[in-house]
């Protein structure tokens, strides 16, 4: 059989590069892309901000309290997905097996290319050629090991682990490396004396499946350099949601209801523009201590409309004990989509006028 050839692209600090490229006083200076208020939330670090600690889902205080001197941009997202069109393009010059992770980053199968060591020093090239921007790359027999590469030397990387190099390279790699492996599972790892890929090579496949359940064959595969996922050129949307963190944390009955029927007016328009369509109804409530909790509830057949989504989504948080605690962000995600439609895109009309 022969080997495949993946490459994991994933460009460096996407939208603090941009801002630094497109304002020359930024550069070299501690940059955080989000909003600065007393709600705020980084989306994304520059590197200079990153040696302070500061990194993308915290808050804009913590974040200035740990750089002093950190400067606030704005997202201009228009402007990052433009780029990532154009580096997407570059992309399709090589491979059309092209699976976009997120906005800054993509699987490429080039298994067809005599190089692919060549292949992703070339794609780098040209990102920095037309955009100004570096990217950093991993190269390997599959997806899990050429993430795992496009970590190792950032920012501006490009890093190899060849076939004849996968065991000695898992056997060296700590746990929290591996995919699916987070603080909670690296901590219950770590109990049970598996600290590196070499000691979750030496677990029995029984353990792993009785201490982290389906996960466990996952970590058993993975300990052995393997994983089958293919590169998905068309990624099937699963779920569709939209949420909204309050000015201020409440626990008012009226207000809630209130953010609940523009969150789901939210969700119904954006299932319209994607024609999307599921049965499950799942409410995220994230507290004032930031510890969240989610609840959900199928239908038998199809959310019908936007007065039936806010009903369900209505009925599911009346039967949340708030006990006194504050709503910090309230969200709602539709999901589970028919077997019947496969893809999820459905025929009828989903026009964002139903929503009124």
């Amino acid at each position: 059989m022969s080997v495949r050839k993946i490459i994991h692209i994933d460009m460096d600090a996407f939208y603090a590069s941009v801002e630094q490229r497109d304002n020359p006083s930024l550069k070299g200076r501690p940059v955080a892309v989000g909003y600065a208020g007393p709600r705020g939330v980084v989306a994304t670090a520059s590197y200079e901000a990153r040696r302070y600690g500061v990194h993308s889902a915290m808050s804009a205080a913590r974040a200035k309290r740990l750089c002093r001197g950190l400067i606030f941009v704005p997202a201009r997202m228009e402007t990052y997905k433009e780029i990532s069109r154009r580096i997407h393009r570059i992309f399709h010059e090589y491979t059309d097996k092209v699976e976009p992770l997120s906005i800054d980053e993509a699987f490429l199968d080039v298994s067809h290319l005599p190089c692919a060591t060549q292949a992703a020093r070339e794609i780098k090239a040209r990102i920095f050629q037309e955009t100004g921007l570096t990217a950093s790359a991993g190269v390997s027999v599959n997806k899990m090991l050429a993430k795992i590469a496009s970590d190792c030397r950032k920012p501006d990387g490009l890093f190899v682990i060849s076939p004849k190099n996968v065991q000695r390279f898992i056997a060296s790699l700590p746990v929290e490396k591996f995919f699916g492996v987070g603080k909670v599972t690296a901590q219950k790892m770590h109990k049970l004396g598996i600290r590196k890929g070499a000691d979750l090579r030496r677990a029995p496949l029984p353990l792993l499946l009785r201490h982290f359940g389906k996960a466990g064959q996952n970590y058993y595969e993975y300990a052995r350099g393997r994983d089958g996922r293919e590169v998905q050129v068309h990624r099937i949307r699963k779920s569709l949601g939209a949420e909204e963190t309050f000015a201020q944390d409440t626990s008012e009955p009226d207000i809630l209801s209130a953010r609940l029927e523009d969150v789901c007016r939210k969700v119904w328009t954006r299932c319209g523009r994607a024609g999307f369509a599921g049965k499950t109804v799942t409410l995220k409530l994230k507290f004032a201590d930031f510890k969240q909790i989610t609840r959900s509830y199928t239908l038998p057949g199809l959310v019908s409309g936007p007065k039936q989504l806010l009903a369900v989504a209505a009925d599911i948080l009346a039967g949340v004990e708030l006990k006194g605690r504050k709503v910090r962000l309230l969200g709602v995600t539709l999901s589970n989509i028919p077997k019947e439609t496969g893809d999820g895109q459905l025929q009828f009309d989903f026009s964002p006028a139903q929503t009124s």
